[in-house]
């Protein structure tokens, strides 16, 4: 009887690893999500408001813009509900318009509902054309507000670009 219970538990263990367990790339993400949210905290205390009471958030803190006349940008990041973490996300912009540069940035959007988390979950998710995020300087999230369900703010890490547009992304979610 002990033998069938340690081999049951190793087998439940086993499933569970395989369940939570993330690429080596997800876990890098992971790693540079949390520096990210550090590092947002640091630049506006404003958005602890956000990270503490919206019913979830994506963070992509590694989100890399280009362009000369056409532009993209693409990232990976981590979707939080109620703070904890449920899955990964990709960030995907193909556009054509006034822009030249090139820039990294962190990207968070904050979900004010569990519907509008959900529909960014199921696919359904996406900015109209001309959503922008707000950039972060000190003290501008104390005032900051969600619009039509969600807030976005972006931190320019390096680079320059003339474009703070967020229209046209196209997301993708992956549970864990």
């Amino acid at each position: 009887m002990k033998i069938v219970k340690s081999v049951a538990f190793t087998v439940l263990m086993l499933l569970m690893v395989n369940v939570n367990a993330q690429t080596k790339k997800d876990r890098k993400v992971i790693n540079d999500a949390k520096k990210a949210k550090k590092t947002l905290l640091k630049a506006d205390s404003g958005l602890e408001r956000f990270f503490d009471n919206s019913a979830g958030y994506v963070l992509f803190p590694n989100v890399g813009k280009g362009g000369f006349i056409i532009g993209g940008a693409s990232g990976n990041g981590v979707v939080y509900e109620a703070g904890e973490m449920v899955g990964m996300a990709g960030l995907k912009k193909l556009n054509v318009g006034l822009q030249a540069g090139g820039q990294a940035i962190i990207e968070v959007i904050f979900f004010e509902t569990p519907v509008d988390l959900a529909r960014f979950k199921e696919g359904k998710f996406a900015f109209a054309a001309e959503t922008s995020a707000v950039a972060l300087k000190s003290g501008i999230a104390f005032n900051a507000k969600y619009k039509d369900g969600v807030a976005v703010f972006a931190l320019p890490k390096a680079g320059l670009m003339a474009d703070a547009s967020v229209g046209g992304q196209k997301f993708s979610f992956r549970p864990f």
